[in-house]
């Protein structure tokens, strides 16, 4: 990994060629994943002491589409941008990017802020559309760790069923998602609502029933 791109004064050049092979997988470091597991912890803590309730996938599109701001900065996603950024040239290299303007990185820090936090709004929206039909379905709210393993394996892979075989959350594919997104300024509201699709259809009985053990 090279040194953060701060330094550098040419702001409005352009970085040297890229003349390795294109990466096809962002390396996250163990860091970066413990801070993205502090943003869930953070987000989910916020969504148990509010009075957000999403009891549909359309509802929880439209919330959605009307809110105007993101998620708050907070010190956990200020924590995770800040180690985040220095990955940024690898996520573009991955990308397929020959040369990667420095205007373009120097703005990453922004761009990863607002995706991070536009992505825990989106958590939270899911894991509220979870734990509705959880309860509805089980006539009691889900446990907060199975919650946030249900809400991140379906945010990050919403054509499969999640995996509850074990509590490990998915923090690097998290990270990664956030940290490519961002520094591509790509939206992740599409997959946000096939996520929200998929909450819906879920059969809490049979994805749960054997793996619920893990989270006792």
């Amino acid at each position: 990994m090279k040194k953060p791109l701060s330094g550098h004064s040419a702001s409005m050049g352009e970085a040297e060629v890229v003349e390795e092979k294109p990466s096809t997988t962002l390396a996250i470091p163990h860091a970066v994943q413990r801070a993205a597991g502090d943003v869930v912890e953070q987000g989910f803590e916020r969504l148990l002491s509010s009075d957000l309730q999403v009891t549909s996938a359309a509802d929880g599109k439209r919330l959605l589409a009307e809110y105007e701001d993101a998620e708050q900065m907070t010190d956990a996603i200020q924590r995770f941008v800040g180690l985040a950024t220095p990955i940024v040239r690898v996520a573009l290299r991955g990308a397929r990017f020959t040369r990667v303007p420095w205007v373009l990185v120097a703005s990453s820090a922004v761009s990863i802020g607002v995706t991070v936090r536009t992505g825990v709004r989106e958590l939270q929206v899911i894991a509220a559309l979870l734990s509705h039909r959880f309860e509805k379905a089980t006539g009691a709210p889900p446990d907060t760790a199975l919650l946030q393993k249900l809400t991140l394996e379906l945010y990050l892979k919403p054509r499969r069923t999640p995996d509850v075989s074990n509590g490990r959350l998915p923090l690097a594919r998290l990270a990664r998602r956030w940290i490519v997104s961002g520094a591509l300024g790509r939206s992740t509201r599409g997959k946000t609502g096939k996520a929200l699709d998929a909450a819906e259809r879920l059969d809490f009985e049979a994805t749960v029933g054997t793996g619920a053990s893990s989270f006792d």
